[in-house]
């Protein structure tokens, strides 16, 4: 690991002087990615600023929302009773990520913002991600690599918490240039058609401050479910998260996320409007999840995802409705 130096800014507005200051220079808060690329040499950063003294670990519930700080740990949320009750797709997903000691330092910005887990990404090859001009990934051991909205580059987000969020409709606070704007969590993320070297919206200098989820009125239920190689903890293979409106025996809103298909949480908007069409039956819905990913493009190694994210699909519909 190269030397870098440690520094603590007073405020937000200090911390995003610090950065602009360095090129080369990140934010950091729980550093459960972060170190890991820096010994990997990924990224060799000559100042690392601590965001965790800015005040950015509150989690805050009004009437209308819920604002969940950048800095606020995976294990707070996954332990929060109010999040358990009202948000349960969350608070599930909070604790899906990593073993317990991970999400006691890991932070809610550092886990949506991490870097893929690609092992080529994460290995000593010089992929489209870091600069070069091949995914090796693409004919290569492509097991756990996305099956839709891949090219040129087939990682999948590593994100569970991303996930939910998505499905809950969140929003994003970032700090930039001296101001707060919100943008939608799902324009937030960056497709690799766009650009293959980013994984979200942020510039340098940009500081996450919170996350801010609306609250729905009605018979609203929600639920993240989480298929991984290894039982005890491990990134995803595949993860859905679901938020469903419901009046008497109709869905009147659905929201569908899902992880570890695609290069961003993936929204399939016609399977939510699909969703409002049909009766809460088993029937029905299993047809629609027998339908779902016909546009998928699966690697060599990968086509299993397609009929596992169709069972899961029905089987957190069918909990759900």
């Amino acid at each position: 690991m190269r030397q870098f130096k440690y520094l603590q800014p007073k405020n937000i507005k200090d911390a995003q002087s610090l950065l602009l200051k360095e090129k080369t220079a990140l934010p950091y808060a729980g550093g459960t990615d972060i170190l890991g690329l820096l010994k990997d040499d990924i990224i060799s950063p000559e100042k690392l600023i601590n965001l965790k003294n800015l005040g950015l670990n509150k989690i805050t519930f009004t009437d209308k929302e819920l604002r969940i700080g950048a800095a606020v740990t995976i294990s707070e949320i996954a332990d929060h009773q109010n999040i358990q009750i009202s948000l349960p797709v969350l608070a599930q997903a909070a604790r899906e990520v990593a073993s317990p000691q991970l999400r006691n330092i890991g932070t809610l910005a550092g886990n949506i913002c991490q870097r893929p887990r690609c092992w080529y990404f994460r290995g000593d090859f010089n992929c489209l991600r870091k600069g070069g001009d091949t995914c090796y990934a693409y004919q290569g051991q492509n097991k756990f690599h996305c099956i839709i909205g891949g090219s040129p580059c087939f990682i999948v987000h590593p994100s569970d918490t991303a996930v939910a969020l998505t499905a809950l409709g969140a929003g994003v606070s970032i700090y930039s240039k001296g101001k707060s704007r919100i943008v939608s969590i799902k324009d937030f993320f960056v497709d690799p058609s766009k650009d293959y070297q980013k994984e979200n919206i942020l510039e340098h200098g940009d500081i996450v401050e919170q996350i801010i989820i609306p609250f729905t009125g009605g018979d609203t239920r929600s639920r993240f479910i989480k298929f991984k190689e290894r039982d005890v903890w491990d990134f995803t293979v595949v993860s859905i998260g679901a938020v469903i409106e419901k009046q008497g025996n109709k869905i009147t809103k659905a929201n569908i996320a899902f992880g570890g298909i695609a290069p961003v949480p993936w929204v399939d908007e016609s399977l939510n409007k699909a969703l409002l069409e049909i009766p809460p039956d088993e029937k029905s819905i299993e047809q629609i999840s027998n339908e779902f990913l016909k546009n998928a493009e699966a690697l060599e190694m990968n086509e299993y995802k397609i009929p596992l994210t169709r069972n899961l699909l029905k089987r957190l519909l069918m909990e759900l409705v």
